[in-house]
């Protein structure tokens, strides 16, 4: 892994077997942890992060987490990555590295499909996924937890188990419980398989488009047919952070101008997709002249305006 790395760490059992597996492939890397506070063990699992840095000579950031009176899983989550944004902006980590692994990639599979959800969604988790100012990396993630936990007892790496991993009021647990688990037990190779040509032939259905420009997060991708405007969509957005829903999803489908969440516009102009931050904000008429020449869509303006974007750039590409 080139560059400087972020180790997403809990002081369990995934995160735990990928610190010692990044130790013993002799990669750099230094640990973040969130402590919720939600358990009395949390304050030793702090202390374990604390002593492995010291250990190995580490940088660890830790954060305690405000509490989360309701959706605890969305909003501890959300609270995670911005805590990880920050420091990866303030150190410059090119890398935050994940422990996510093939139980986790079946529970997300699974959660998605009984939703509804289209073949980008249902593979939700990519080994390598680049973000707005770094890259995210799941390296273990065809490992399953058995062969995480017996590495981890194979070498006598300490561990720690989530106590409230057992808990079905998380969405997630209950999968784990009555699905994911028991299917990976039974059919691991089978399942690492299928996922392995499902991201392949997702690969084919999602080709048909070609960036042609892009600048911080403006993008503008030309595509062959409408019909894979959603797929495209999908992964720019996931690339910027923001996960679109089924009913975002369908939107796409009849409308070719559109902003979501109130921060993203989404504009297909005859076979041009434009996505950028959606900015209102007062523009020379000049400017809106040159974009309207130039054939920038209308809710994109505000975004190259604020980002001093000539428009007769913009033209000359096309």
């Amino acid at each position: 892994m080139e560059g400087k790395n972020l180790l997403a760490f809990s002081a369990g059992v995934d995160s735990s077997a990928l610190f010692f597996l990044l130790l013993k492939n002799k990669i750099k890397f230094d640990i973040v942890l969130v402590n919720y506070g939600i358990r009395k063990q949390s304050i030793e699992e702090e202390r374990y992060a604390q002593y492995l840095a010291k250990e190995h000579n580490l940088k660890a950031h830790i954060t305690k987490a405000p509490k989360f009176s309701t959706n605890f899983e969305k909003n501890a989550r959300d609270f995670r990555y911005s805590f990880f944004k920050n420091l990866i902006d303030k150190y410059n980590y090119t890398n935050l590295i994940t422990a996510h692994q093939l139980n986790d990639q079946l529970e997300w599979f699974l959660m998605r499909l009984v939703k509804g959800a289209g073949v980008n969604e249902l593979l939700g988790l990519e080994e390598i996924s680049e973000r707005e100012n770094y890259t995210l990396i799941r390296p273990i993630l065809n490992y399953s937890k058995d062969e995480l936990l017996e590495f981890l007892e194979k070498n006598s790496y300490r561990y720690f188990i989530d106590s409230s991993n057992s808990n079905e009021k998380y969405e997630r647990n209950y999968f784990r419980k009555e699905f994911s688990n028991q299917l990976i037990d039974k059919y691991k190779s089978g399942i690492e398989r299928s996922f392995k040509y499902l991201k392949e032939d997702r690969d084919i259905l999602i080709s048909g488009y070609r960036e042609i420009f892009s600048y911080k997060e403006l993008y503008i991708i030309k595509i062959e047919n409408s019909s894979i405007k959603i797929r495209v969509v999908d992964k720019y957005l996931k690339k910027l952070g923001y996960l679109l829903s089924s009913a975002q999803r369908e939107e796409i489908k009849y409308n070719n101008s559109i902003v979501f969440g109130g921060k993203w516009s989404i504009e297909l102009n005859s076979s041009l997709l434009f996505i950028s931050p959606y900015i209102k904000i007062v523009m020379p008429k000049k400017y809106k002249e040159a974009c309207r020449v130039s054939k920038i869509p209308p809710k994109i303006r505000g975004y190259c305006y604020r980002q001093s974007i000539n428009p007769n750039i913009i033209k000359i590409i096309f």
